[in-house]
């Protein structure tokens, strides 16, 4: 092929920083749930970007979105208003029942504006000590120096001193501690309804809506990442409408891009106004591009009915997983998936070989990690999890199998 000539991995071992332990595999193209390398060969796609590609490689109607918009105005600069930015605004507000919205580009970026927000809340509301945040051990909150501060992992909390002071760990579920840990100078508490990067677990209903309970009794801001929950993910479009909460403020990011760099903070009547100008800002900010983009990720989810599918196709996934032998447990939510395998094996050298055998998945801690296209297919979904099998077979058995 045209492209076979030159060594990418190589280059990209010369060029490009190492923060990236990649797999030898350089991507070309892809279509749905199925992506094609540079020698052709193909491979079922269980991670969809860390959950970026809601609907996959290149969809059709996301395409037009964006090339469409391309055409009219690529970017300005946010002293003025864009058609895309006003319409993605005003349909997340429709969808949640939010008052508000500000655009960034990741969800590191819309994590540290819900700090921004909660710390400039209290300062008005309490004086300037009010300034702590609560989040919870195993969590996992973005990679600036505030949100690595921000993360409840001790691993993250190293070689970058000195982090952004004012946060306070709990651990999940621990009613006590968390009363214990709320005081006059708290003024927000963030949490993730599953921690994906911690290991797929979905926190309890009981234990999220005695935090919620807490910040309205206190008058603290209560956040909830949606970073990989939100946009469809868990089987509604925020995965708080499964636990009867409603946070003051929900931070979305990944799959609402559809695979444009994209970071949203839903803000209610409590905080919406809590900026005034020049408090915030960005320079990529609700682009216009962007939020074509968006807008056709909702318009696919909402109006062709994806987000009705999500739960009956997570329920398919998980029945095939658990009749695995080398499966022992499956967790998370919805389309968001923890897969615990056999002790004998670790998660790395698997989803190694599956890379090998045409599956891309992910890992999180111990576990396996899928978070597949929203509109994967059942042909899809069975292919790729005849891989897995095969992929454990061979690591088991040490012997290499053909289809």
């Amino acid at each position: 092929m045209l492209y076979k000539d030159e060594d990418y991995a190589e280059l990209d071992e010369q060029y490009i920083a190492h923060t990236y332990k990649r797999f030898p595999v350089t991507l070309l193209s892809g279509k749905g749930a199925t992506a094609y390398d540079v020698e052709g060969k193909s491979y079922i796609d269980f991670g969809s970007g860390i959950g970026v590609n809601s609907f996959g490689y290149c969809n059709n109607n996301w395409i037009y979105a964006v090339t469409e918009q391309l055409r009219k105005i690529q970017h300005t600069s946010n002293l003025y208003t864009t058609i895309p930015d006003v319409q993605l605004a005003r349909r997340l507000c429709e969808v949640t029942g939010y008052s508000r919205v500000f655009f960034g580009n990741s969800g590191a970026e819309a994590n540290e504006c819900a700090i921004k927000i909660s710390r400039k809340y209290g300062v008005e509301k309490r004086g300037e000590s009010c300034t702590n945040i609560i989040t919870f051990r195993n969590s996992f909150h973005g990679r600036t120096i505030t949100t690595l501060e921000a993360t409840g992992q001790d691993v993250f909390h190293k070689d970058f001193f000195p982090f952004t002071n004012g946060f306070r760990y709990v651990p999940v579920g621990d009613k006590e501690a968390l009363i214990n840990a709320v005081d006059d100078t708290v003024c927000g508490i963030m949490i993730e309804l599953v921690q994906g990067e911690g290991g797929v677990i979905t926190v309890d209903k009981d234990f999220v809506k005695f935090v919620e309970n807490i910040c309205k009794e206190k008058d603290i801001i209560f956040i909830i990442d949606e970073v990989q929950t939100g946009v469809g993910r868990t089987g509604t479009f925020l995965a708080s409408e499964q636990f009867d909460v409603k946070p003051n403020i929900t931070t979305l990011a990944k799959g609402l891009g559809g695979g444009l760099p994209i970071g949203a903070i839903l803000m209610d009547d409590v905080v919406k106004d809590v900026f005034t100008y020049g408090d915030h800002g960005s320079t990529f900010g609700g682009n216009p591009v962007v939020c074509a983009g968006a807008l056709a990720v909702l318009g696919e989810l909402f109006d062709n009915k994806y987000l009705e599918r999500v739960s009956e196709k997570a329920d398919y996934i998980r029945e095939k997983l658990l009749e695995i032998p080398q499966v022992k447990d499956v967790s998370g939510l919805g389309m968001m998936i923890g897969i615990k395998l056999d002790d004998s094996f670790t998660a790395g050298e698997v989803a190694g070989k599956c890379v090998e055998n045409g599956l891309l998945i992910l890992t999180a801690k111990d576990k396996l990690r899928m978070l597949p296209p929203l509109n994967i297919t059942q042909e899809e979904i069975d292919k790729g999890i005849r891989v897995l099998k095969k992929s454990l077979f061979e690591l088991e058995y040490k012997v290499k199998l053909s289809f």
